[in-house]
Parts: C-alpha cells; structure tokens; sequence
C-alpha cells in the first residue's frame, strides 16, 4: 500500500474518532455544547479537503534498439492487458506538393488498397476475422489486435509494406471520393476558413500552408504515388513504437524477424524556414455568399516545439483564455454574457515545424464585429492582467483529468515515446506531467501570455457574406483595407472595373443570347431531359418534362422504383412520395413549385417585377464572373454568377430554410450542350442541399418533341 492511499485511511480514522469523541462528550454536556460542537462538525463538513500533492504517474519506461537496416525501435512494456500495438511513423518532415496537393495523402491510402497477393476486401476482412485495428497513411502505419493474433497483424501490415500493388480501380475511387469532398468544402465554413487560415499563417512555400484544389487532385497520378513510395518508405527514416503485453527481448525478435529484411536506402533531407509571423492585424475574408452566420478565428503562427519548456504553462494559459473548459474567459463572454455564439474556444498547439494560436467561434452575422472586438478584448486582458488563483487552480484541474483520460489509448502511450525520443526529453517527461503542471504559477501565465498571445499581431479571418460584414470588420485592419479569398486560400479581386455602359440587364441579355437567343428560346414549348445521379451508392434516374411554359412533371427513380415525383399543372400542384400523394394547398409552396415549371424564366425578368443588380466582378481560380442579385418579386434573393467570357451562367446561390435552419444552397453548371440550336446544362451540381454534392449528369435532352396532356394529371 503506497503513501497516498495511507494518508487518505489516516484522514479517515481521524474524523472518525474526532466524531465519536463529539459523540461522547455531546451525552455528558448541556445543549449549549452540543451547539458549538454541532457547529464546528458543519463547518469540517462544509470544506472541500484540501488537495494532495501531484504524484508521478507510471507510465512506462521506453527502450529502444536499431535493426541492422537502420529501423529505429521503441518498445513501451504494458502487462495490464493481452493487447499489443505496433506503429510505424516515417521521420521526414512533411514534403512541399506542389502543384500535386494530395499525393502523400493518397499515397498513404493506397498502401491498404491492395498487394501483390491480396485485394483491399482480404485486407479487411483479415483485419476484421481477428479483431484488429489497422490503418495507413502517407507518413506511416498503425495496427493494434490481442496478443494472441500478434503473427497475423504483422503478417498484414508486412505485406501491405513491402508489397503494395497501387491498383487503379482503388486509385480511380479514391480520386472520386477527393473530389467530391472538395465540392462539399466550398460551401462549408469549416473548411474554408481552415484552407485560408493554412495560406495566412504558413504562406504558400511551407507545406502547411498548401491547399487541396480539383485542379491539384487532378494531377495526382499513380507513378507519383508510387515515386513517394518508393522514395521515403525506408527502415533509415522510420520508427517502430511497440505498445504492449511485450518484453523487450521478443520485440527485438519480432522486430528482425518482420522488418529485419526492408531495405534501406537514403532519403532527401527536407528542412523550411519558420514562416513569417504577422508584424500587425490583418482582415481577411471568405465570401460565403447568402451566408446568415460568420465563422471567425484570430490565428497565427508560433514557435513551440513539442517538450518546449513553455508548453506546459502555455496550454495552461491557454485553457484559462479558451481552453477545453466551459469557464474558459472567451465562452463566458461571448456565449454565457453576450450571448453572440453557442460556443468560443481557443487552442495553442506546439509542433515541431511551427505551432500555431487560434481563437474561434459561429456567430451570427449583425455581431460579426462585436464577437471580433470581444476576442480582442479577452486576449488583451490575458496578457495585462493576472489570472486568479481559482482559475488556475480550474484549468489545472481540467488538465489533469484530460491527461488521466488520454493514458486510456495505446496510440497516446506510442506518441509519448517517440516523442520522448525524437525530441531528446528526459525519460520521465510524461510520468512526472502532473507535478509540473502543478508548480504553474500565476507569473507563468502571465509570462506565456506575454509571449504568445498577440492581439496587436493577428489573422483575423471571416468566413461569412461579405456585403454584410465587410465594413463593420474594416476598423480592426491596421492597414484599413481587407484582403478577400475564395473557398481553396485563393486571393479574390475585387477592383476589377466594369466595363462601362455594362448594367444587370445587360448580362442577362448577353447570356439569353449565349444560350440560343430570346426568339429561339420563345419557340421552345417542350423539353424532356434525363439526368443520372449517384446517391448513397445507388443510381438515381432523374426524368423531367416541360411543356407550354405551366407544366412540369419529375420523378426521381431507383432501381426502376420511383422514390419521388412532383407534376405541376397550372395553378395545380401535387408531390408524391413512396407511393402516397398530396395536392399543394399552400400558396406560398405553390407558387414556388409554379416557378419550376418555366423553361426560360430569364425571359421574364424585365417584365414580371424582378429586380437586377450588378455587384461586380469577382474571380474564382482563373475565371471572372459578373455577379448579379436577383430579387423576386415576392422578395426572394438568389445570387448568379456569369462567366465573363461564355456569358453563361456557372453559379447560383440562395438561401433556403431547412431542418437544420437557414442554408446556403449552391447550384453550379460545370458544363452546357447544344441541342437543336439552344444550350443546357450538361452537368449540374448542388451543394448544400445534402451532406455530400449532388452531381448529376444529363444523358438524354428532347425539345419541342410531343408530350402528352397526362403526364401532368393531378389528382
């Protein structure tokens, strides 16, 4: 029985007998006694006990060896369980892309793809026969399982090491699924504040700061793949941390008899310079068209190397500031006081390229500026005024838990001990973490803070509609003017002039034209399109009629199955669903439903009240586009984005009300064909509208070919 548990027992009996003499003497005194005894029994009680001295925690001792190949091995001894974990992590630095950012990422994807012996379906299914954890990645490998199934998760991992098969049909899937992500990123928030936050903190000449682009993921083919492969998949820039029920004579055994025959060859040495930091604070924004919420985050880089003598009184500075706990000062502001957000938070993190600072939150629009000005605010106060003693005590606290919590995972456990190791730490870093967080003291904070925390010296980046958030942010500028990005990191110019003469009216007759002309598209009385679509890895058949510019009828099929349908005719509507019909009796559904019924709605723009106005011209990648609010005349707005030199229109945004509240739904045309004299879309993607891109292809388009009355019955 150690000290600890001693001191609690020896707490313990000491009350006890403190209580029965209390008892004791209570039966030989008067009532007054009994009173002031009572009283100081309540006030014990009412005190929290005074907390124990931070212990040193047994993680485990690592041990290392080097095979004869050059593979660096670590091993962690931990009997408490039948379980072992083997991870393999390359030593380089992360490589420059260029204009092929991705590849490491699906090099690393590819390694479990497939080998010269087994399919990607043998590999999981091996995996999963015994229970196993096992995944791979462009810097290495992890792979966890009982002790009893060790031989064959090192079977596994071995012949997707040694003998990766790069088959296209993994590759072709893989390339697919990148892409479709990076649809669903344009409009997601997240994703783009962090592809700018990437660009503005590490610049486009570190590897941090390069961001994934289809035009990037386009590029990225297998020999590249395989170059990557081949070039740093090598024993001389690897780690082996073994995890587990293991002693270190059979993990050296292990170790020969599984990795002894990689090998080994030389790599290129790959070093950057730190990025530079920001000198003042700039703006910057992410137009998020349509978008009734901004995502803020004040960001910059640091220098904080894992292990640093700081990081410790760092993190617990930063938890005081915004941290993981709900007292942080930046919660309690903007949530609990202002009331401008459902959560602010705050993360410092070390790396050993660069670490970075970043202060977060999702507020809405009208007090963008208000939620910036907040986090300003509470960094100043960090860095000018001590912290209490209660707070520290808190996120100390907060810390210690997290810490306890983290030694539940092997994979935390391995990434100690290579730390430990790569970093030349002291051996006992990890066991003796809580006494040092501990000894943090409020001049420590006060310290970090004055280091790290830099109000005056900030990224602040907006995701967010900039027409309405643009010159509220202007004042926090310190050169008074905002820079704009697209959704990848890309700077946005907005000071292209327009031509003169040019009006909304006039781009939207140029794109009439452009399509076939307003007496072409006038003579148009039916259309009959059909698109395909993937959806939830099924194909969907989507079949649409047009016809005398008040009927339309759709019906979305699977499996030969109609799913969906909806037929307007008239000033009649009625949707179906899995076989159950409802006529439209809302007006305000109807009409809307009524609109989807005109072939050419643009025809109509000058002459039914919709209102036009030219916002300018904004570039997305290479291209410009005329930007045009329409307004209808029931007072909805969509956003249309014109392409300066077809005329047609690429991009339409507009927000909707759905389940989840207000969205931004994006309807983008990549691409248009000519059917009898008149182009339509060929493609059409919407975002938004569901959790991945909805991309659909038009196969089939008939125009001013005979459509029967039926096809829009309504009963």
């Amino acid at each position: 029985m150690n000290n600890f548990k001693i001191a609690i027992i020896g707490s313990l009996l000491s009350s006890f007998i403190f209580v029965q003499c209390n008892k004791n003497t209570k039966m030989m005194t008067d009532d007054s006694t009994m009173t002031t005894e009572q009283a100081v029994l309540d006030n014990w009680r009412s005190q929290a006990p005074s907390p124990g001295k931070a212990r040193e925690i047994e993680i485990g001792d690592y041990q290392h060896f080097t095979l004869d190949n050059g593979l660096t091995c670590i091993v962690v001894e931990n009997h408490k369980l039948p379980r072992v974990s083997y991870q393999l992590s390359l030593r380089n630095n992360q490589i420059m892309e260029g204009d092929m950012v991705g590849l490491v990422d699906f090099a690393g994807q590819m390694l479990a793809r497939g080998t010269t012996t087994k399919s990607k379906a043998d590999i999981d299914n091996a995996v999963d026969f015994i229970g196993a954890n096992f995944n791979t990645s462009g810097y290495g490998m992890y792979g966890s399982t009982l002790k009893k199934h060790q031989a064959e998760l090192l079977s596994i991992m071995t012949d997707v090491l040694y003998n990766p098969s790069f088959p296209n049909e993994e590759f072709d899937k893989i390339r697919t699924q990148t892409l479709s992500g990076l649809e669903a990123a344009k409009a997601d928030p997240n994703s783009m504040i962090a592809n700018v936050d990437a660009v503005l903190n590490y610049g486009r000449n570190h590897p941090y700061g390069e961001v994934q682009t289809v035009e990037a993921v386009n590029k990225i083919d297998l020999n590249a793949c395989k170059a990557y492969y081949e070039t740093f998949f090598k024993p001389g820039n690897a780690y082996l941390i073994i995890v587990g029920d293991i002693s270190l004579e059979e993990a050296k055994s292990v170790a020969n008899s599984n990795f002894g025959s990689w090998k080994n060859s030389a790599i290129p040495r790959i070093e950057y310079n730190l990025p530079e930091f920001p000198k003042s604070t700039q703006v910057s924004i992410a137009n998020k068209e349509g978008a009734v919420q901004s995502v803020i985050n004040v960001t910059y880089p640091i220098d904080m190397k894992p292990g640093s003598p700081d990081e410790i009184k760092a993190t617990v500075m930063n938890n005081i500031l915004g941290g993981g706990i709900f007292s942080g000062r930046l919660m309690q502001n903007l949530r609990e006081d202002k009331a401008y957000t459902y959560g602010a938070r705050s993360s410092l993190s070390s790396d050993r390229l660069v670490g970075n600072f970043k202060a977060y939150a999702s507020v809405r629009n009208e007090v963008t500026d208000s939620s910036v000005y907040q986090f300003l605010y509470e960094m100043n106060r960090i860095v000018n005024e001590p912290v209490s003693q209660a707070d520290l005590d808190l996120a100390k606290t907060s810390l210690a838990g997290s810490f306890a919590r983290s030694l539940e995972s092997p994979q935390t456990i391995a990434r100690f001990a290579l730390n430990t190791f790569r970093y030349g730490l002291p051996k006992d870093y990890y066991n003796t973490y809580l006494q040092r967080l501990d000894s943090v003291n409020i001049s420590d904070i006060s310290a970090m803070a004055k280091k790290y925390i830099r109000p005056d010296a900030a990224n602040i980046v907006v995701v967010g509609n900039k027409d309405n958030i643009s010159d509220n942010l202007l004042q926090f500028d310190s050169d008074g003017k905002i820079d704009y990005y697209d959704a990848f990191g890309r700077e946005i110019k907005l000071d292209i002039p327009i031509p003169e003469g040019l009006t909304a009216t006039k781009v939207i007759g140029d794109y009439i034209n452009a399509i076939g002309g307003k007496e072409a598209l006038m003579k148009v009385k039916t259309m009959e399109t059909t698109a395909m679509m993937s959806m939830m890895g099924q194909e969907v058949t989507i079949s649409s009629k047009y016809k005398d510019g008040d009927k339309y009828a759709m019906s979305m099929s699977m499996m030969g199955n109609v799913m969906q349908s909806q037929i307007v005719n008239g000033d009649k509507a009625m949707v179906s669903a899995m076989g159950q019909n409802q006529v439209i009796s809302d007006p305000a559904q109807l009409k809307k439903m009524q609109s989807e019924a005109e072939l050419f709605s643009v025809l109509h723009y000058d002459t039914d009240g919709t209102k036009l106005d030219l916002k300018g011209i904004e570039t997305e990648g290479s291209n410009n586009y005329y930007k045009v609010l329409v307004t209808t005349p029931d007072g909805v707005e969509k956003t249309q984005f014109y392409d300066v030199k077809s005329k047609l229109l690429k991009k339409e945004m507009a927000s909707e009300t759905g389940p989840q509240g207000e969205m931004t739904i994006t309807t983008e045309v990549p691409s248009y064909i000519e059917v009898n004299g008149i182009k339509v879309p060929a493609e059409v993607t919407i975002i938004g509208a569901a959790p991945m891109p909805l991309k659909m292809k038009i196969t089939e388009v008939k125009i001013n070919e005979p459509i029967s009355d039926s096809d829009f019955s309504v009963e």
